[in-house]
């Protein structure tokens, strides 16, 4: 538990590095690198889903090469260098390009070697960002033991407090980091980041002699390579159970004897073919990749759920921009809406740990009171419910600016506040907690032990190919709808003249229809393991 606990205090200060650095970016390319707002926003969408991509990497070698410890240290080292970069170049005007012209306000955007300072900068943060990312959650769980009951509850409960870590570094970066940012100047937002990621790199390599880290096996993308070459090239060869070849796993202790009948065709990797002798596989072999592909649809169904929060994060600050901001005498800027998810992750995350999982243990009468499925269950559930209310509220805060007279003004707030925008953003969070949480510690328990870090970062990945297909799906909305009625649901004058609404709908009825994926594939999942519960 000491370890699992630096670690947690390490992911704190890491996210917070990153966050602080991303979440005001947008900003920093258009006001400082004079790009305009739409090259900003597609370059920040890139970055973002990139460095989450990457955690893939991250968790590959973690697997193949090294320890989950040794890469996280030299991710972490990566992504210090990539902001000392961007601190330098932000200290340094010759490093930028020049200032505006005051009387024509013509800007030349960043071009030639100081353009390629900032993007070096950029992806060595992102480089290292994923292998922090796909390294440290795995490093943390197996420091728990996961063959006793108590180890898998403390497990659990390490994922949980990983998703509340993750939101107490973010609060910090996108209140106090990005006010100073703001108000002090950017250079000093990344002298914060790049302290943070130094206290966060001191963090685990102070707490060294306290892990325990499991040796690297070998590539895990070459056994699976290896079992669907195999299984295609036996795949008319006549079964002899005589050449099974049986291997016992001696971290988990188990001798498989014979394969499974699920995805029956790999089977025929492990008989023996005259013609392809060296891709013989072990029964091992084709069981561990078997689990590994048994996760992939739930992993693709929580890709969409990763696209609603790409969608709140910009069409919901947009929302809250035209609308009355104040509180009091302070205005809230609408960018720190963000803070209501993470704020309300921070709540519920201890709530869901010492109230709600005791109660369904009571309740079902057993290890784990909510399964790792049934949690990413309510997760897809929350998010189906958040782009409802994302719906209704645009559709009231329409019906506001039309009976105001403000439809065709977008210089005046309207009169309705920002906390009806609120309401989206505490369903979103409460369905992250629940989603992100699950799918980590349902990768890392259902994969085999060589393929668990690789199999965690799918948990990262999936929040990156959420923000790919979030553009995808604005751009198809707008291309059908221009078809259809000559004019866009996304485009007008401004937000008034937008079909928010519409696309909140189309949002949701997706969401619904991912579910019922979801539920196809959860209900006929059978988990592995000792003290595995079934759906």
């Amino acid at each position: 538990m000491l370890a699992a606990s630096l670690i947690l205090v390490a992911e704190i200060f890491e996210n917070l590095a990153y966050i602080a650095n991303s979440s005001n970016l947008v900003l920093y390319l258009n006001e400082h690198m004079h790009m305009s707002l739409s090259k900003s926003a597609n370059n920040v969408t890139t970055f973002m889903g990139t460095a989450f991509f990457l955690g893939l990497l991250g968790g590959f070698l973690s697997d193949a090469l090294f320890t989950t410890y040794h890469i996280y240290l030299i991710s972490a080292l990566i992504e210090f260098l990539g902001l000392v970069v961007l601190t330098i170049q932000a200290r340094s005007p010759s490093l930028q390009p020049p200032k505006c012209d005051s009387a024509t306000t013509l800007c030349h955007e960043v071009s030639g070697g100081n353009a390629a300072m900032l993007f070096l900068g950029l992806y060595l943060v992102a480089l290292g960002v994923g292998g922090c990312k796909g390294s440290l959650p795995p490093h943390g769980a197996q420091q728990l033991d996961g063959n006793t009951p108590s180890g898998r509850q403390q497990r659990s409960t390490f994922f949980n407090y990983f998703v509340f870590c993750l939101s107490s570094g973010a609060l910090v970066a996108v209140t106090f980091v990005v006010w100073v940012e703001d108000n002090k100047g950017w250079e000093w937002g990344l002298v914060i980041s790049t302290i943070s990621i130094s206290v966060s790199f001191l963090i685990i390599l102070g707490g060294s002699i306290t892990y325990r880290s499991k040796i690297p096996s070998g590539s895990p993308l070459t056994t699976i390579f290896k079992v669907l070459v195999s299984a295609m090239l036996n795949i008319n060869l006549k079964k002899n159970s005589s050449n099974v070849v049986v291997e016992e796993n001696a971290v988990e202790s188990r001798v498989i004897e014979a394969p499974t009948n699920t995805l029956k065709f790999l089977n025929k990797a492990i008989e023996s073919n005259p013609k392809y002798s060296s891709m013989k596989c072990t029964v091992e072999q084709v069981e561990d990749v078997k689990i590994l592909l048994k996760g992939l649809p739930i992993f693709a169904c929580t890709i969409m759920l990763n696209c609603c929060v790409a969608q709140l994060s910009t069409f919901s600050i947009e929302q809250a921009a035209t609308m009355n901001t104040k509180i009091g005498s302070f205005t809230v800027p609408p960018a720190s809406l963000s803070v209501f998810p993470l704020v309300f992750i921070l709540i519920l995350a201890p709530i869901y740990d010492h109230v709600i999982i005791p109660f369904a243990r009571k309740l079902t009468k057993t290890e784990m009171g909510i399964t790792h499925l049934q949690r990413i269950g309510i997760g897809l559930v929350l998010s189906i419910i958040s782009m409802a209310v994302a719906a209704i509220v645009e559709e009231k805060r329409k019906r506001v600016a039309i009976h105001s007279g403000l439809r065709d003004d977008a210089t005046k707030p309207l009169p309705i506040t920002f906390f009806w925008i609120a309401l989206q953003f505490l369903f979103l969070g409460s369905s992250d907690l629940f989603t992100l949480a699950g799918v980590m510690e349902f990768f890392f328990t259902e994969a085999p032990t060589r393929m668990r870090s690789l199999a965690s970062s799918f948990s990262w990945v999936s929040v990156a190919f959420g923000y790919y297909l979030s553009s995808a799906i604005v751009s198809i909305v707008n291309w059908v709808t221009s078809i259809a009625s000559h004019k866009p649901w996304l485009s007008g004058t401004n937000l008034n003249h937008y079909r928010l609404e519409r696309f909140y709908w189309l949002m949701c009825v997706l969401s619904v229809l991912n579910f019922l994926h979801y539920l196809f594939w959860a209900i006929r999942y059978k988990y592995r393991g000792k003290g595995a519960t079934t759906e």
